[in-house]
């Protein structure tokens, strides 16, 4: 696809940049709460839904089809009730779980929607900087790879991506090509002993890997919480951010929790435990959580935002798995929100705020 380009200053009253499901969602609430669609831009090098429909198609979603279909449902500038494709999403059943690529085609067909109602720039930003206008408002200047436009507000949606514990005397294998299927046979050998760093989805999803589909030697799980499991509870989720959900958490209950194969090894994480089991293992693999992408902005690389709402600056606004929400649940527990509907239903209760600055 040939990328987009814009006249150097062009200005714009909002500007979002990333087009991963947070992005998308962010163009649909703003759509949808009046923002005209021209005065919007939307800046991504590919749209193709982010790294959601790059690195993690293979990926066993703890999310079930009813709340991808709520998303993809929730804003009328999706347009999805004209949608006529028989995406495999659609016959699955609401209570189950699914496959991340099963979702992947209906977001990049609301994308297109997307796309035409708004101004896309398809290109890398690269840094922000603010200014004061000639009325006096904080404005922003993006750079981007060919020219320079102006918003007065702008959404980062910039996704994160895996940490690493760069451990020494250990190769590490990472968290992309540990859950892409296709990769597997690439990255490990049976006869290779692999030290899995976390107890999350993506942990577990990885260990059951190793030991089904490459039938490695041995895997070392280093873990510093146990494994959580969510509740359905009425009208909540108990660790819901932070537990296992639907074929993941039935696996880890039928081969952790009761029958743990011979060669797999739980230790909790600490240093004693690395010095001792770490010089066994050939390859490593941390599924130790997300850090976010960085843009400069005025400078700084350290961006801190409100939990609450967002905020970052005025004008400067953050979402997505980069910037989460942080909520109590009913337990007295903060825990930050990352999913596909959380983001949306998030951005139903702060776009309203951000459009009338009341953050």
């Amino acid at each position: 696809m040939k990328k987009s380009t814009q006249q150097h200053g062009a200005q714009f009253e909002w500007a979002v940049i990333g087009a991963g499901p947070a992005g998308i969602a962010t163009i649909g609430r703003l759509l949808d709460a009046g923002v005209i669609g021209k005065s919007i831009a939307w800046i991504d090098p590919h749209f193709t839904v982010g790294d959601f429909g790059s690195k993690w198609q293979s990926v066993s979603s703890n999310t079930r089809v009813g709340l991808f279909m709520k998303f993809l449902n929730e804003c009328k500038s999706f347009h999805y009730d004209q949608c006529t494709e028989k995406f495999e999403l659609h016959e699955m059943d609401p209570l189950k779980t699914c496959e991340l690529s099963c979702v992947v085609a209906p977001l990049k067909w609301v994308t297109d929607q997307l796309r035409k109602q708004v101004v896309c720039i398809q290109e890398h930003a690269s840094a922000l900087n603010s200014h004061k206008s000639l009325a006096h408002a904080r404005v922003w200047d993006i750079a981007l790879e060919s020219s320079l436009i102006t918003s007065h507000n702008v959404v980062l949606a910039l996704g994160s991506q895996p940490k690493s514990l760069n451990l020494p005397g250990v190769k590490e294998v990472s968290v992309t090509d540990a859950l892409n299927a296709q990769r597997l046979s690439q990255c490990f050998l049976p006869s290779d002993t692999v030290a899995v760093f976390g107890a999350s989805h993506s942990a577990i999803l990885i260990i059951r890997s190793l030991l089904e589909r490459c039938g490695v030697k041995r895997v070392v799980n280093f873990y510093r919480n146990p494994i959580r499991y969510a509740e359905y509870l009425d009208g909540w989720i108990r660790h819901d951010d932070t537990g296992l959900k639907g074929t993941t958490a039935q696996w880890s209950r039928e081969n952790i929790d009761v029958n743990c194969p011979e060669n797999l090894h739980r230790v909790l994480s600490t240093p004693e435990n690395h010095a001792k089991h770490l010089p066994d293992c050939t390859k490593a693999v941390y599924a130790v959580g997300f850090t976010p992408r960085l843009i400069s902005v005025d400078g700084r690389m350290d961006l801190q935002y409100n939990q609450e709402n967002g905020a970052i600056a005025p004008g400067l606004f953050g979402v997505g798995i980069a910037f989460p929400e942080a909520r109590t649940n009913r337990d007295g527990v903060v825990e930050h929100r990352v999913g596909l509907w959380k983001f949306m239903e998030y951005l139903g209760e702060v776009v309203p705020l951000w459009l009338t600055q009341k953050v």
